[in-house]
């Protein structure tokens, strides 16, 4: 039901803003580039995402098919049962779905976008056998959602690369920021989410996950800034993500060659799924994408840009992060635009400038939300997301909260 007000929302807003600059500033071009607008957001859904995301999925979904014939997801449920039945309560225990979470969240915390999706998609796959309610977001499909969209990462290579290419004196200095805000946003989430839930996450086993993770990562931070140099680090997140991406599909087809599977066979029974979720995206796809490009074209996210930027002008405090604000507007709307907006502020204020820092740490924070939502329940049908996207939403303020501050603290 959220979506269905949202979407509208978007056009309403986006016609009203057109007609003021038609009628009282004379932009007689507004209509035509919404217009187009429409059209090529339309277009990009279907050329851009669904169809090239066929063969990435058909790829990785053979390759996670060879390992679910091999025991490999099984296994895995095995070892985090335990956590996730705590936080999925209606999963049953060692279910292939726990797995292919697992799969999802630590494509995820590795940087590994092209595996993440297709992992993902087979999780809701699963978690949409349970569901009683075909057309209605489950508990366990929210709470997924939520954690998956917070975008907890480990290794920001996209964002580190970027940097490396605007010649930033040291592109890697936001390694520890966006960590500690992607950490805040996915805490966040599951806070949200597990209140709405009834979740107890002062249950002993949670807690010690959680404090598992949270010293895990605390581990990784410590070596990778007292044991590497700044080269090093950038140099060492792009191989092992490249070399993660290639070597999980290899270790599933081995452990299924020697456990004395048809690994070929199985590898194309689980490409072929691929297509018929590719195929029931695209509506949802173009419904989406086209509501946010006109929401964009109309330049409603710059006016909410100003007027934050015109609010806290009338205090006594620092407005330099008003000018990033249209990035983490726009970051649940639109990927590719929220990506424009990064890459001009670090080529008007250069990479190393705070706003150059704030932009990065920014873009590395929050995710698309609207593309999510549309992409994973539309590849399973569900109409009513309940209240997935204020959820998600609320996730996205608290880490863009905590990357304006943390920004400060590191740059500032």
């Amino acid at each position: 039901m959220a979506l269905n007000y949202i979407w509208v929302l978007f056009f309403v807003i986006a016609f009203i803003i057109g007609l003021f600059k038609l009628i009282f500033l004379g932009d007689t071009e507004i209509f035509k580039l919404m217009v187009d607008g429409t059209f090529d957001s339309a277009k990009s859904a279907v050329m851009d995402i669904a169809l090239p995301l066929v063969g990435i999925m058909a790829f990785y979904l053979g390759a996670l098919k060879v390992a679910e014939k091999a025991g490999a997801i099984n296994f895995l449920s095995r070892i985090v049962g335990p956590f996730f039945n705590r936080l999925f309560p209606e999963v049953p225990k060692n279910h292939p779905a726990v797995g292919q979470m697992m799969m999802n969240y630590a494509a995820n915390l590795l940087g590994l976008d092209n595996a993440a999706t297709p992992f993902g998609l087979k999780a809701m796959t699963g978690l949409q056998e349970l569901n009683k309610d075909k057309d209605t977001a489950s508990n366990s499909q929210i709470m997924f959602l939520v954690l998956h969209a917070s975008g907890l990462t480990l290794l920001p290579v996209a964002i580190i690369a970027q940097r490396a290419i605007y010649n930033s004196k040291d592109p890697t200095d936001i390694f520890i920021p966006c960590i500690i805000a992607t950490y805040v946003a996915t805490l966040a989430g599951l806070i949200v989410v597990s209140i709405k839930q009834r979740i107890n996450l002062f249950d002993r086993v949670i807690l010690v996950w959680l404090g598992g993770i949270t010293t895990f990562i605390g581990l990784v931070v410590w070596y990778f800034t007292v044991y590497l140099s700044k080269a090093q680090i950038s140099e060492v997140s792009k191989v092992f993500s490249n070399l993660m991406l290639f070597g999980l599909p290899v270790l599933f087809i081995v452990v299924g060659f020697f456990r004395k599977i048809n690994v070929f066979e199985a590898f194309v029974e689980g490409a072929k799924e691929s297509f018929d979720i590719a195929v029931k995206i695209i509506p949802y796809l173009v419904a989406l994408l086209t509501a946010v490009a006109i929401f964009r074209i109309s330049g409603a996210v710059t006016y909410l840009g100003d007027g934050f930027k015109w609010i806290f002008g009338h205090f006594n405090m620092d407005t330099r992060f008003t000018d990033v604000l249209p990035i983490a507007f726009l970051r649940p709307l639109s990927g590719s635009g929220a990506r424009a907006m990064m890459l001009d502020n670090l080529k008007v204020f250069g990479p190393d400038s705070f706003t150059g820092h704030l932009s990065s740490v920014l873009y590395g924070t929050a995710d698309t939300t609207f593309y999510i939502v549309a992409l994973y329940f539309g590849s399973i049908g569900v109409k009513k997301t309940r209240y997935t996207i204020p959820a998600m939403l609320i996730a996205d303020f608290f880490g863009i909260v905590a990357a304006i501050l943390i920004s400060y603290l590191f740059f500032g």
